[in-house]
Formats: structure tokens, sequence, C-alpha cells
């Protein structure tokens, strides 16, 4: 099973990624959870150089970036952890590349990026989407006292697109399911595995 996390910073991921993680290990799941861009040493290396903000990056180089990372992630770290019956869940997949770089940067037309994102997934589609949703303000709230790498020092204006972006792939896509993350944490825990549970229906 293939389950994403996808939101701007601020929207809470870490924290359900973390619970919903816990709720399948303690079902009896093995569970591998990945960051996207991150994992593989070669992955974690494109990382460093995209967030750092010293560095000011072409908009199409940032998107190869960010795919040449995730084909590094996806063949080293995903695909084997499929092939041995595991849950896995990734902070951030393709869907980011498609809001940040196609709508947030507009640097190619959308069908491009579906085409290159095709390429770096190796045609690995999610099981499930989570998309976890929060106003810009709210995030900005909760992200107020953290450092901001290079994406995050980008603008309202540009993630306001982001957003709008993942908006518009979530009414498209039937794999997305919608959180209205300004809930408490423990009812979005319990939204998030009620769906989830829909994937394991032999499991309690």
């Amino acid at each position: 099973m293939f389950i994403t996390f996808e939101g701007i910073d601020g929207s809470g991921k870490s924290t359900q990624i973390t619970h919903l993680t816990n709720h399948l290990e303690a079902k009896g799941a093995e569970v591998r959870v990945f960051r996207d861009p991150g994992g593989p040493e070669v992955s974690e290396k494109v990382r460093e150089i995209l967030l750092n903000p010293d560095y000011s990056v072409d908009p199409i180089t940032e998107l190869l970036l960010f795919s040449a990372a995730r084909s590094q992630l996806v063949s080293e770290k995903v695909l084997p952890a499929l092939q041995e019956g595991a849950v896995v869940i990734l902070d951030r997949f393709y869907d980011s590349t498609t809001a940040y770089q196609g709508y947030g940067r507009s640097s190619m037309p959308l069908t491009e990026i579906e085409y290159i994102n095709r390429i770096a997934s190796h045609k690995r589609t999610p099981d499930l989407t989570i998309y976890m949703k929060v106003p810009l303000e709210e995030a900005k709230k909760r992200m107020a006292e953290t450092y901001k790498d290079r994406m995050e020092q980008a603008g309202d204006t540009f993630f306001n697109r982001v957003i709008e972006g993942f908006d518009r792939m979530a009414d498209k896509e039937e794999r997305f399911f919608t959180v209205d993350a300004t809930k408490p944490p423990q009812q979005v825990q319990q939204l998030i595995w009620r769906q989830v549970q829909t994937l394991f229906p032999a499991r309690p």
C-alpha cells in the first residue's frame, strides 16, 4: 500500500504521518516512511541544494532536481519496500511538483510536468493521497517561529497559487482525500484512519 501526504508547510503533515504510522504498526503492518525529496543519500544531497536559501535556482532546474531526487527515492527505497509488502508513506510526492513548480512557479505547462512526473515516479501512482488543507494565514501562524528554507521564502502570492493547485488536483483525482487541517489534531487523526481503513478491509 502506497500512501502520500500533501499540503503546504504548516498543515500538520508530519504529525499525522507519525500518528498513522503508529496506528498501522499497532495493527501489525510493516511501515516505511520517507520524505520527498530525501531518503537515499543522493536525494538528500539534492534536497540540501533545493532548500538552501543561499542558492538561486532556475524554475526549470528546480523542477528537474526535484524529479531527479524523486526517481532515486522511488528506485532505491519505495519500490523495494512495496515489493516486500510494506506500507509506504511519503511526506510529499509528485503532486507537490505539480502544485509548487507547476501552479506556483509556472515553470512548465502542466501537461509537460505530468509527463516528467510519470518518468520520475517510475509510473507508480499512490493508492491514497491525503491532502492536508489549511488556509495560508493559519499555516503562517504555525510556522512563525521556524527557520524558513528557500521554498518557504517564496511569498504569499506563490503559496496561494500552490494551494490553488492542490485544490484543483483534489477535485480532479479520486485518490485524493481532503482533510480540514484546521480541526483538532486528534479529530484529523480519526478522519485519516477511517479513510485508510477502507484500503484495509480485513483489518479491525
